[in-house]
């Protein structure tokens, strides 16, 4: 439940397309509507003035989730999420009167003073929303990890899931999945760099895996299972080869073992050379014909969106961070035979970017690893394939003791 009350609005015609469905951009304006009703129902707007401030989005993460158009009548629900001496996060919920959540959406905002220098959150703004996150399945919360702020997504009770994402996406690829996968406390925290985590110096598989160590401490989970999905299953590797009294079991999606090879590392090297000469928006066109399976390219434009969203809105820093990172990593084949934990290796027909032959390399190399092939998906078999996805991850689940 929000920890304020909700914000009812009606999309009008001008919010929709020609065939009367909302816009992305007018859904963002009615977001923002909301967001700010809430407060000047509160404590009001005027409060960032007499302080000196104004807010401004520093970074949003969207997710449309059911149609919405013409004369739909949708409940908006705020709550914060995080709140630091100058920066507030908040999370926000979209409801339809019979069909439910039909969007949600993160946003981090800063407080600036009139020469655009971050200041102080007034404290009106803290108490009215609270200083702690409500306790409702899914929000995103920050914990304090090797000195770094690390959001994170958490839902659920039971054995807990640890969630990596992929490159260059943050925790939100994971929501779908996560929020079918009952009777697990299930966590996906966004990556040092990436989502809306701290943006720090240093870069490496084992920076990636040591923070994960670190949360799970921070969380008091001894072991988990741990389910990394490409650059994620890099980390997910590294995290057995530092930390394996940690992992549980392994689930492998859309990933490999080996390093990059020569070439490999030059088109790392050409795609850093892009986002410092363009941003990391420039990465959506290069990548994703490559990320989807070339039917879903056309046919989910709801995901090719979320996908441009999350590299957006990436950080310049940790998104070459991460691509050196990737660059730099060791070979992890050495390791696969010494894996004695159950593992899932999960792969698509379709993927462009690791050809099914090569995940199902990767489980016959790892003593009695499952290997499953999900139908009509990319490389990106959770966005792609949530369903299906989340139907192979929950029985590969049900046999671990």
């Amino acid at each position: 439940m929000s920890t304020v009350p909700p914000i009812d609005l009606t999309v009008s015609p001008s919010d929709c397309d020609a065939q009367g469905r909302i816009t992305e951009s007018a859904f963002v304006r009615l977001f923002e509507t909301a967001r700010w009703e809430q407060i000047a129902r509160g404590p009001g707007m005027d409060r960032f003035a007499r302080h000196g401030s104004r807010p401004v989005v520093r970074k949003a993460n969207l997710e449309f989730q059911a149609p919405v158009g013409v004369g739909d009548r949708l409940r908006f629900e705020t709550s914060l999420t995080h709140s630091g001496r100058t920066s507030f996060s908040f999370h926000q919920v979209v409801r339809k009167e019979g069909v439910g959540v039909v969007a949600d959406a993160d946003f981090v905002l800063v407080c600036v003073n009139g020469a655009g220098e971050p200041t102080a959150v007034p404290p009106e703004i803290q108490e009215f929303f609270g200083r702690r996150p409500s306790v409702r399945a899914s929000e995103t919360q920050h914990l304090a990890v090797r000195g770094l702020a690390l959001a994170l997504d958490m839902q659920g009770d039971g054995l807990p899931i640890l969630f990596i994402h992929g490159f260059p996406f943050d925790r939100t690829m994971w929501r779908q999945v996560m929020a079918t996968l009952t009777g697990w406390r299930r966590i996906a925290p966004d990556l040092r760099g990436l989502g809306v985590s701290d943006v720090p110096e240093s870069y490496s598989m084992a920076e990636y895996a040591d923070d994960l160590g670190a949360l799970l401490d921070a969380l008091h989970i001894p072991r988990a299972v741990v389910c990394g999905l490409s650059m994620g299953g890099y980390v997910a590797f590294e995290l057995v080869r530092r930390h394996p009294d940690r992992v549980r079991a392994l689930i492998l999606a859309n990933t490999r073992a080996d390093a990059d090879d020569e070439a490999g590392k030059r088109r790392r090297g050409d795609m850093i050379a892009l986002v410092e000469r363009e941003g990391p928006a420039a990465l959506a066109d290069v990548l994703l014909p490559q990320l989807l399976a070339p039917t879903n390219l056309a046919a989910m434009p709801h995901v090719a969106q979320h996908l441009r969203t999350m590299i957006a809105g990436s950080p310049v820093k940790g998104v070459v961070g991460a691509l050196r990172a990737m660059r730099d990593r060791a070979d992890a084949r050495p390791l696969l035979g010494e894996i004695r934990v159950p593992t899932l290796v999960i792969a698509g027909p379709d993927d462009q970017l690791i050809p099914p032959a090569a995940s199902r390399q990767l489980a016959d190399a790892i003593p009695g690893a499952q290997f499953t092939l999900i139908p009509d998906a990319g490389h990106l078999c959770p966005l792609e394939q949530p369903v299906a996805t989340s139907r192979v991850i929950a029985e590969f689940l049900e046999v671990i003791d």
